[in-house]
């Protein structure tokens, strides 16, 4: 009889501890990069595809190693925006890798041009800089680094679409104020360096009414040539 009662006592302790186990499991989060960068969502959307803040960036199908450069940049301070800087802070660079390579597997649709609040004079005179520069004042075009699609191109030039027009002219005055830097020869603040205030805002808004293209993707490596070096942009 105690044989009976000690066994029926082990196997309810057995199954308890099995329950006890399973239920752990259940409650655990998965282990995922897409659950570890749920911290991002709230500023960048689910699949980073960014959300109704303009000034916060989409990151989905950016190239891996554009990504992993901005936050080694967040990282290090050399990009100042607390929120970023405190949330990298002691984050190892092999999770930046793995987060940057999973936000640039994203390939969430771009979302559709807002209608531009400038005339269609300034409009094309973003058109002409983006797409021909002016040599008489050493500013390339944009298409001429950023691609003819403006995707981009493996793997550190970032593509251009689907961004608001007031990110993009306050990160044009970043670079051009010295406040968002890149490794040397540091190729964007070259470039903003010699853009007036009037240039920034007609580009960034004849760019954020640039349609999705068939084929967002950034294109391979060597595709095309730069016009000059970058350090974002190994050889």
């Amino acid at each position: 009889m105690f044989a009976r009662v000690a066994a029926s006592a082990l196997v309810i302790v057995t199954l308890a501890v099995f329950d006890g186990a399973a239920a752990q499991t259940a409650n655990q989060p998965p282990d995922t990069m897409a659950a570890r960068v749920e911290a991002c969502t709230p500023c960048h959307g689910n699949k980073g595809e960014g959300t109704s803040d303009v000034y916060f960036p989409r990151l989905a199908g950016k190239p891996a190693g554009y990504l992993y450069n901005q936050l080694l940049a967040f990282r290090s301070g050399r990009r100042k925006y607390p929120p970023m800087n405190y949330l990298l802070e002691f984050l190892p660079d092999p999770y930046l890798e793995s987060m940057a390579e999973h936000f640039a597997g994203e390939h969430p649709p771009l979302p559709q041009p807002a209608p531009s609040e400038v005339s269609k004079d300034v409009l094309a005179q973003g058109e002409l800089l983006a797409t021909s520069g002016d040599a008489g004042r050493n500013i390339p075009a944009c298409v001429s680094c950023h691609g003819p699609g403006l995707t981009g191109m493996q793997p550190g030039i970032p593509g251009l679409l689907g961004l608001r027009a007031a990110y993009i002219s306050a990160q044009l005055g970043a670079w051009r104020y010295g406040t968002r830097t890149a490794k040397s020869p540091d190729c964007m603040q070259l470039v903003a360096g010699h853009l007036t205030e009037a240039d920034v805002t007609a580009v960034a808004a004849w760019l954020a009414t640039r349609p999705a293209p068939t084929n967002p993707a950034p294109v391979p490596k060597g595709t095309y040539a730069l016009p000059f070096g970058c350090g974002s942009q190994p050889n």
